[in-house]
């Protein structure tokens, strides 16, 4: 009797890992349409859909930097039916940031896989001379507190960025931070508000083309197809400024281990579809996939505290 019972308990985790998924998945998307997340996201959709053989169904909670769909998405069920499309930021820079965020994404999340590495860059405004990180730091020291820099905000991944050229080397430089993203950011960069900035590179890859920004490092393991003669900021002397604004997908805590490793499968299949890394690259975006989902948590870890010693450092706040 005591065996049947058991045999009994066992019969609906069973059930239940062999159905899933047995109803649409909603991926959380912590920022707007049309943002690099929003971009990521909607293109490894349906593909992944596919594999999974249900609808993926895409929410897109923007607010709070991102930190409203980071804590709608770790307050979920940890089924399997909720899973979220996180990035650097919202990960690993918010937690350094933030004093009362309600989420330790590294208690409240299993991560499952990296899935893209969106290439940063440093761009300046043509007009502004130095061609090189070399030739910034040495105009930068000449002229104190004369250069300037734009970002989204205090906290940002932009302008912590920076923070990577600026402290070591003692440079007195003026932080603009532009609300709205780094969009406005970039458009006053183009205007001539300011003289340099850190973004992605998707985001600039045309002005840099038409010549209305110039590149002078690239944050990527190596150079780019795209920019192939701006050096990575590796090559600059930044070794450790090699990963860009990458993004993963992460499900609550306490979701059942074969669900873990289905979703890993599919997903990682799923990015490396041969049109889905296509469409990724023109945008400006590179695959890239985790061996397992212990390898996604070490490398999480390992980058959030990274980015919280930046942020304590650069003495980091909310705007």
């Amino acid at each position: 009797m005591r065996l049947l019972a058991v045999l009994l308990a066992l019969i609906p985790s069973l059930v239940f890992s062999q159905a899933y998924p047995a109803k649409p998945v909603r991926m959380i998307i912590p920022f707007a349409p049309g943002g690099a997340s929003d971009f990521v996201g909607r293109i490894f959709q349906a593909r992944l859909g596919e594999l999974l053989g249900q609808p993926i169904v895409i929410e897109n909670r923007a607010g709070a930097s991102g930190n409203l769909g980071l804590e709608a998405a770790a307050r979920s069920a940890p089924d399997g039916y909720t899973i979220y499309l996180g990035n650097v930021g919202t990960v690993a820079i918010n937690p350094g940031v933030f004093p009362n965020l309600p989420v330790v994404p590294a208690k409240d999340f299993i991560a499952v896989t990296q899935v893209v590495d969106v290439p940063g860059a440093l761009v300046a405004h043509p007009s502004f001379p130095p061609n090189s990180i070399k030739d910034l730091i040495a105009t930068a020291k000449a002229y104190p507190g004369k250069i300037n820099y734009a970002s989204p905000g205090s906290g940002s991944q932009n302008r912590l960025e920076m923070e990577l050229i600026r402290k070591p080397a003692n440079l007195d430089m003026v932080h603009i931070p532009y609300k709205g993203g780094a969009g406005p950011a970039a458009t006053g960069l183009i205007a001539g508000e300011t003289h340099l900035m850190f973004t992605t590179v998707s985001s600039v890859l045309g002005h840099i083309q038409g010549g209305r920004l110039k590149a002078l490092a690239v944050v990527s393991a190596k150079r780019l197809a795209q920019l192939p003669n701006v050096p990575t900021m590796a090559e600059s002397g930044y070794p450790d400024s090699t990963s860009g604004s990458w993004q993963g997908i992460f499900v609550p805590a306490a979701t059942p281990k074969d669900v873990v490793d289905r979703l890993f499968g599919a997903v990682t299949q799923a990015m490396k579809h041969p049109d889905v890394a296509d469409r990724l690259a023109k945008g400006g975006v590179e695959v890239v996939t985790s061996p397992s989902p212990a390898v996604f948590s070490t490398f999480v870890a390992a980058e959030t505290q990274r980015w919280a010693k930046l942020a304590k450092e650069a003495g980091a706040t909310v705007d």
